[in-house]
């Protein structure tokens, strides 16, 4: 065999294997890919987790103030049928 004939069969046997390093490396790229949309993902339902859980306590300290006023409201009603003779 001869140099040409070397550099042939060297040449056919190397382009396989670098097809196949590319696709393993489509692969990997392809797999990153996807774990980085995944933690994209993950932040966006984070963030929105916590923008609600900031509404609801500010929902809930409403709340509670609105029962603290009725509370208040009930005691002095029931103070004023006690003042003007009745039974609560």
């Amino acid at each position: 065999m001869d140099a040409a004939m070397v550099t042939a069969i060297g040449a056919l046997l190397a382009s396989p294997v670098a097809a196949l390093a590319a696709v393993y490396g489509s692969r990997a790229a392809g797999r990153a890919q996807r774990e980085g949309g995944v933690i994209g993902g993950y932040d966006s339902l984070t963030n929105q987790l916590q923008e609600e859980r900031t509404e609801l306590r500010t929902e809930l300290a409403a709340v509670r103030a609105e029962l603290a006023a009725e509370r208040a409201e009930s005691t002095r009603l029931r103070l004023l049928v006690q003042q003007l003779g009745g039974t609560p």
